[in-house]
């Protein structure tokens, strides 16, 4: 069973790479496309002097709307060049309701494309619209770098695998994709022996792949660099990966803004494709 249903949420001018990544997905799987164009209000009512929210709130509700319309005819204006089935609808909410807006929507998508929610290039909302997807939609998540997917995508996957349930529930939302990639390797950085694979980390795995028709093999490292992630990214490159599967927030959200983890510097840092899901 492929992705036949995409979802992209555009909330600014600059998501292109994003726009078009969302595109070539839906023509690979030959899926329909969802754009939704986002026009967002910060505007905090009850931050302003007496009398003046009203005002403030109206303002900004305008704005918002005027973006969204902006949006939503460039983005038309692009897909009317394109061979694939798609549908374009725009909306305005502000920031608290963007949970509920894009996780119904997400529930109802077999994939989310979306930008990098984290770094200096990131949208300003790529975080919140990120998180929606994946903790309100429960949908895989494919997050593509600014310059789009590159041409041989898919070919050569790298699982991130820690024997967690977020990353067994990524490794089963990838499945398409793993089926059709020429390799897959599944990558074990540091696996405690008394874990639930113990000896045989990515065993099991690599059996339920193979039973698949998935060209997989298994990859375990030792962690010679500080975090996993560092790990993790170079491994990737080391073997020519185009896409890391992996599971997202093992840890909470709350936890990893506060520390760090894994998921917020692969998705700050690195430059590959990554498909989440928890």
């Amino acid at each position: 069973m492929g992705y036949k249903t995409i979802l992209t949420v555009i909330s600014t001018e600059g998501q292109q790479g994003q726009l078009d990544a969302a595109i070539d997905m839906a023509r690979r799987e030959d899926a329909h496309l969802d754009v939704f164009c986002l026009g967002i209000d910060h505007s905090q009512t009850g931050y302003y002097y007496a009398g003046a929210s009203a005002y403030v709130f109206q303002d900004s509700i305008d704005k918002a709307m005027a973006a969204a319309e902006t949006l939503e005819a460039a983005a038309r204006a692009r897909l009317e060049r394109e061979d694939i089935r798609w549908s374009v609808e725009s909306a305005v909410a502000q920031i608290g309701g963007l949970t509920t807006l894009i996780g119904m929507r997400a529930r109802f998508s077999d994939l989310v494309v979306l930008s990098r929610p984290y770094g200096d290039d990131a949208p300003p909302d790529g975080e919140a619209v990120t998180e929606a997807a994946l903790f309100e939609g429960r949908a895989p998540v494919l997050i593509s770098p600014n310059r789009g997917l590159p041409a041989d995508f898919g070919g050569k996957v790298m699982i991130a695998w820690n024997q967690t349930e977020e990353a067994m529930t990524a490794v089963r939302r990838a499945m398409p994709l793993l089926a059709a990639a020429e390799s897959v390797e599944i990558t074990v950085v540091d696996p405690s022996p008394h874990g639930p694979e113990r000896s045989d980390p990515g065993g099991a795995l690599c059996q339920m792949l193979t039973r698949h028709g998935v060209n997989a093999s298994i990859a375990v490292l030792a962690r010679t660099m500080p975090t996993i992630s560092e790990i993790l990214s170079h491994r990737a490159t080391e073997i020519g990966a185009d896409l890391i599967v992996m599971g997202a927030y093992s840890h909470s959200r709350f936890r990893e803004a506060i520390l760090g983890g894994t998921t917020r510097s692969m998705l700050g840092k690195t430059g590959l494709p990554i498909l989440m899901a928890r």
